[in-house]
């Protein structure tokens, strides 16, 4: 066996067998699947390896697996059991000498388990080929969907008891087990959370349609709906009832919006999900939040080097307001941790305000509003400013009362961190105004306005090179003196064929400096601050995004798409 796969190895380009050697030999003495070890190991290149051992083999290589088009006459041949518990993708029915036969892809021809349990369970002969394990992976998630061998035994009636869906609450918390456990609808709801974890994504949407109960993750800031099985409509009921449960909800009250939270630990990581309820014509809607808890770093942000120094300028300031700026999922509350832990020392007591607290930060005193019991912003500011802070941190300044109180802990010595919902840093300033704060006490309290987007972030393993040509410098307004090397999208397994793989912010700062100050008292108008703000230095967010762009993180068309409503960009 081991020198069968030994030779894939040398001619698809391995170097040093050796250590091949030795992962082939601990598979066996381990009894495990030798082909799976070598590609866990990273020792050689997946694709290339097992077309050898299909040539080997005398087994068709498949390199396109047209999923979309696969019949249901197809999928019923194979079930999602089998397919899922062995990694077997029905690719073809076909015809040869007047008889049937089923064309079954594998990227382990060698593991005779599976291929065991597909003579004994498939009623068709088979007719064995190969593909690579990521292509077989991502074609199987997308036929049967996320969790279908668990809906097919949840829809035989084993292990599940609707009467009891919260027996199993601990089980919930950790959703990093083996496979093999007994399928139940506590199961079935982990596999649709361990999926959104694995594929990066940030939020869950769980949405009840009239035929049909759909899912949605949030991946780079797009909303992908993902294949799930057949009739998961039956189950409707049952898996928003076990996402209550998971996060301590009342799963008898289905009028009434509802908000919890859940602990995860998932591959040693915890992970902390706030779920939203909300009831709907055709049933409760379930939104979770998914929220690692990860150390911040300023480094971390990725800012260029003008933005950052202005940034670890202000961080050093001993009193004044900080505000960020942008709308809903615009990484402003990951700017504030990052910022409040380059500055969390021994010697500075820090304080904030949220609603709610998305992250953990050691050392640092962190107070979660609660509305129903008068605990507001406004409230909780009155009481910790009695408390000694040096810093304090607001959530979001939303109404006249807390941003009126924010003011006077600047004015008394604080440096205050918040948040603003504004297009661009320049509407900071109209937001105060326009809440009822003086003009005066803006330009005395606030040191600066920092503006901020996400764009998507190329994919290292696709991105082919862009010429950005002089049509392009004019019709952008790119900077002629901006060199570099642009790219666009492409398109791989490791990107899910988006071309893009995580996020980037893109910034603006508006410093108020004494000649800004004075123009902010005096109530001067848009225009005027603007020409001052550029004196002093400033870099539209879509100039900002022009460096990003020519040093290959993301797109021209990422950064307009996401600053063309910004007045500094335009």
């Amino acid at each position: 066996m081991t020198e069968l796969l030994i030779e894939p190895a040398r001619r698809s380009g391995c170097a040093d067998l050796g250590p091949v050697e030795e992962v082939l030999r601990s598979a066996s003495q381990r009894q495990c699947s030798p082909i799976e070890d070598l590609l866990d190991s990273s020792l050689i290149d997946e694709e290339s390896y097992l077309r050898e051992i299909a040539y080997d083999l005398g087994l068709e290589w498949i390199d396109v697996i047209p999923v979309a088009e696969v019949p249901l006459p197809l999928r019923q041949a194979c079930g999602p059991r089998l397919a899922l518990r062995h990694r077997l993708l029905p690719i073809e029915i076909k015809e040869v000498g007047g008889a049937k036969c089923l064309k079954l892809a594998t990227f382990d021809p060698l593991n005779l388990i599976a291929r065991q349990a597909a003579a004994q369970e498939l009623e068709l002969p088979i007719e064995w080929c190969m593909t690579s394990r990521k292509r077989l992976h991502e074609a199987l998630r997308r036929l049967y969907g996320v969790g279908a061998d668990t809906f097919e035994q949840i829809l035989e009636g084993r292990d599940f008891d609707y009467d009891h869906l919260d027996s199993r609450e601990d089980e919930a918390n950790v959703i990093d087990q083996d496979d093999d456990e007994e399928a139940s609808v506590v199961k079935f709801v982990n596999q649709i959370i361990r999926e959104a974890l694995d594929q990066r994504a940030t939020d869950i949407h769980v949405e009840p349609l009239s035929t049909n109960l759909r899912i949605r993750y949030r991946i780079d800031g797009r909303l992908i709906e993902i294949a799930v099985p057949e009739n998961i409509k039956a189950l409707q009921s049952s898996v928003i009832a076990r996402l209550k449960i998971m996060a301590r909800l009342d799963i008898a009250e289905r009028r009434v919006p509802q908000d919890g939270r859940i602990n995860l630990q998932f591959e040693g990581a915890t992970i902390d999900v706030r779920v939203a309820t909300v009831p709907t014509v055709e049933g409760e809607s379930v939104s979770l939040r998914l929220l690692n808890q990860e150390r911040f770093n300023i480094a971390k942000l990725g800012m260029e080097p003008f933005v950052q120094k202005k940034i670890e300028s202000l961080l050093h300031l001993s009193n004044g307001i900080i505000l960020i700026t942008g709308p809903t999922g615009s990484g402003k509350s990951t700017s504030l941790y990052s910022f409040l832990s380059e500055i969390n020392h021994p010697e500075r007591r820090i304080v904030t305000v949220e609603d709610p607290v998305e992250n953990k930060l050691t050392g640092v005193m962190q107070i979660a509003v609660k509305n129903e019991i008068g605990l507001t912003f406004a409230a909780a500011l009155r009481s910790i400013l009695r408390a000694d802070p040096n810093i304090v941190m607001i959530g979001e300044i939303r109404d006249l009362e807390t941003a009126e109180i924010a003011i006077r802990a600047s004015l008394t010595g604080h440096l205050v961190f918040s948040t603003l919902h504004t297009n661009d840093a320049l509407g900071g300033i109209s937001r105060l105004v326009d809440m009822g704060v003086e003009p005066f006490l803006v330009s005395a309290a606030v040191r600066a306005f920092l503006a901020q987007r996400l764009v998507r972030k190329l994919c290292t393993s696709c991105k082919t090179p862009r010429v950005v040509t002089d049509q392009d410098r004019r019709d952008f307004q790119i900077p002629l003196h901006l060199t570099g090397q642009a790219y666009s999208p492409g398109s791989c397994d490791r990107c899910r064929g988006t071309g893009y793989s995580g996020r980037l912010a893109i910034y603006e700062v508006i410093l108020l400096t004494q000649a800004m100050q004075e123009l902010v008292a005096h109530r001067a108008q848009s225009n005027d601050l603007k020409a001052q703000a550029i004196l002093d230095g400033y870099v539209s967010m879509r100039d900002y995004g022009w460096f990003k762009v020519m040093s290959g993180e993301t797109t021209i068309e990422e950064v307009i798409s996401v600053t063309t409503s910004d007045i500094g960009g335009m």
